[in-house]
């Protein structure tokens, strides 16, 4: 069976077509400048060329018609028709309380999405317009949402719970609800099956860092702790993004600068993180290079970024009262040789003795520790489209 997966951002759709029967992509790319000037979409061959195609695209549906057209076209398709696509898997940003677990789509549960969308606003609603969207083109295909907030349901009480009054959460579901779930559930159930260990009785910290970055406390297999919160602001330095701020802070910069809540949003999630410390990039890779060019403002980006990912590690062993495996994914987890290096050095107290030649190494599964570590740590690459997908073909059977 074929499926289709889609990722529609405020801007953007990113898919894969997945032949799940080989377990293979089969079409894979991504329509960005959704609805601005310069709209294109971009696919990956199986060549590993990459391709751009220029088209005017005003809005998502014509965005994922564009798609539809392109797999199926015969300059660049990989199917011969829209009929071969079995099912098509979402990926939803915030599923608030309702969702623990990947479902299939009804009107109730587009109805559900809808009233989480006051918590995504930038998310909810394009993901709801990729649903839509394949309801009108392809009406008898099933579609299964899957969400960034399911794994982390399993959190307790007194983890996800802030210090505002109980009223909060009761009228307007102001708790933590954590993100990246999809690839935190992926990575941490990989990393079992590739060290050939069971998830029960196992105590795993995965770290998901790129552009955007949460850590998770995984034990048994579920997610108890998570460094994101009520929204993907919370917690580690981002690419954009300021990460933990004392809200004191954010009142009196709203004072001193002017700005109402979009405004101030909008310095938070779009104008901090190492862009806003470095004055250079929200692109670790620029950041790298200036911090061994010795640049000051990327030095200490460099530094607050990895002392956070650090932090995170030692708060979340004590929260699972030990760790036996650290995963690194994500563009950054996954890519960032140095990176993982002075983290792994940094946490040498805890039994971790890096292997640096394993560690020289970009993109693969691996483990990056010696045998006589006491805790295993291993690069994951994450793959979120194929747990989608995954998730999609086993509800409609």
């Amino acid at each position: 069976m074929k499926i289709l997966v889609l990722n529609c951002g405020s801007s953007s759709v990113k898919y894969k077509l997945f032949d799940m029967e080989q377990k293979s992509v089969i079409a894979q790319g991504g329509v960005e400048k959704v609805g601005l000037l310069g709209a294109f979409l971009k696919l990956t061959l199986p060549s590993g060329q990459k391709v751009q195609l220029d088209k005017d695209i005003p809005e998502h549906q014509t965005a994922i018609e564009f798609i539809l057209d392109t797999i199926t076209g015969a300059e660049y398709g990989a199917i011969k028709s829209l009929d071969e696509i079995g099912a098509v898997g979402h990926r939803v940003v915030h599923g608030g309380e309702k969702f623990n677990e990947s479902v299939l789509i009804t009107p109730q549960v587009i109805d559900a999405i809808k009233q989480c969308s006051e918590m995504a606003p930038l998310h909810n609603p394009a993901n709801l317009k990729g649903i839509e969207t394949i309801a009108s083109i392809l009406p008898n295909v099933p579609q299964v949402a899957v969400f960034d907030t399911a794994f982390h349901q399993t959190m307790p009480a007194y983890a996800y719970m802030y210090g505002t009054p109980y009223e909060a959460y009761e009228k307007y579901g102001v708790r933590r609800y954590g993100f990246h779930g999809t690839s935190h559930r992926y990575v941490s159930a990989r990393v079992c099956q590739f060290l050939g260990i069971k998830p029960e009785g196992t105590k795993i910290i995965t770290c998901h860092v790129g552009n955007g970055g949460s850590i998770t406390a995984v034990k048994d297999g579920k997610s108890i702790d998570t460094s994101m919160g009520f929204t993907p602001l919370e917690g580690l330095l981002m690419g954009t993004r300021s990460g933990d701020i004392d809200a004191g802070a954010v009142t009196y910069l709203m004072d001193k600068e002017g700005l109402d809540t979009k405004g101030i949003s909008d310095y938070l999630n779009k104008k901090s993180g190492v862009a806003g410390i470095s004055g250079l990039s929200s692109d670790m890779r620029d950041i790298e290079a200036a911090d061994k060019a010795g640049m000051p403002k990327a030095v200490l980006a460099m530094s607050m970024y990895s002392y956070k990912i650090k932090k995170y590690i030692g708060a979340y062993t004590a929260a699972l009262g030990g760790v036996d495996v650290i995963v690194f994914t994500g563009g950054v987890g996954e890519n960032q040789i140095g990176l993982r290096a002075q983290i792994c050095k940094e946490l040498a107290f805890m039994g971790i003795e890096l292997d640096e030649k394993a560690n020289d190494t970009k993109g693969e599964e691996i483990v990056i520790t010696t045998p006589n570590s006491k805790v295993k740590v291993v690069v994951v690459p994450t793959d979120e489209e194929f747990m989608i997908a995954s998730d999609t073909i086993a509800l409609i059977q």
